[in-house]
This record gives C-alpha cells, structure tokens and sequence, in this order.
C-alpha cells in the first residue's frame, strides 16, 4: 500500500523565492483618512508570506509622506524610529516602486497621502510561518 504524504512549504523553502509570485494589489489607499492624517498606524495583511513588495507614493507635488514600517511600534505616531519615508512622485521625490525582496506577512503606514499602491508577489507559504512579523527583530520596531 501507498503512503502519501502531504508536504508544505516553509519559511526557508528556496524554490519559494525562485518561482513568479501569485500577485497582490491594493491602489490608491487614501493613507490620510485610514490614518487620520499619520496619527493612527495603519496595516495591510497579506494571505501569504511576500516574497517581493512594491511601494508607491503617487500624491504628486503635495509633499504628502507616507512612512512605512514591519511593525507599528516602528512608526513616527508611535515614537519609532525603525521605519522608511517615500515621498511623493514630485521633483526629487523617492519611491520604492523598485521591489524590495522581503519576506513578511503584513505592513504598516501612516501619513499624509491620498494615492499609495501596494503591490506584492506571494508565495505559497502560510503566514502561521512568520510569527509576529518580524516585530521582535533587530531593527524592525
């Protein structure tokens, strides 16, 4: 008799990171008014663990920040400093619309944008296999 077995992938699984990521989006999120203008952090969930993010401030030319963390406790509203700043798509702005390859099961932001975009390659792997996000890390919040 045949046994089978069923088998899952973890949080080291290499092929994981290696194969195209089942997509995720989430555009023009009115940080602003879910963070009451970057008073109150705000998060996305993923369904599974990332394997890339995209980042993008699109508020052209009002200078309207949005800051980003792994864990609330890294954001200015809540006297952190484990965090990253990008800034609208103006002259001598910056974006991370270039992918950050990171693995993690939720973000957050705050601040003062109306038109933010989330994009992100998700593995397979279950979110169960990141404990807290990373929010006990050096570094991290």
């Amino acid at each position: 008799m045949s046994n089978y077995y069923t088998y899952k992938s973890g949080i080291g699984a290499v092929g994981e990171y290696q194969a195209s990521g089942k997509p995720f989006a989430s555009g023009s999120i009115d940080v602003n008014a879910i963070s009451s203008a970057g008073t109150v952090p705000c998060k996305v969930e993923f369904p599974n663990v990332t394997s890339w993010i995209s980042l993008r401030n699109t508020d052209q030319g009002n200078n309207n920040d949005v800051f980003v963390a792994f864990s609330a406790n890294g954001l200015p509203s809540q006297g952190g400093t484990n965090h990253f700043k990008i800034t609208d798509e103006g002259e001598g702005s910056y974006s991370a619309g270039e992918p950050l390859h990171l693995k993690v099961t939720e973000i957050w932001f705050e601040g003062l944008s109306t038109e933010f975009d989330i994009v992100a390659g998700l593995t397979s792997i279950e979110t169960s296999e990141i404990v807290d996000n990373w929010s006990g890390s050096s570094g991290v919040g």
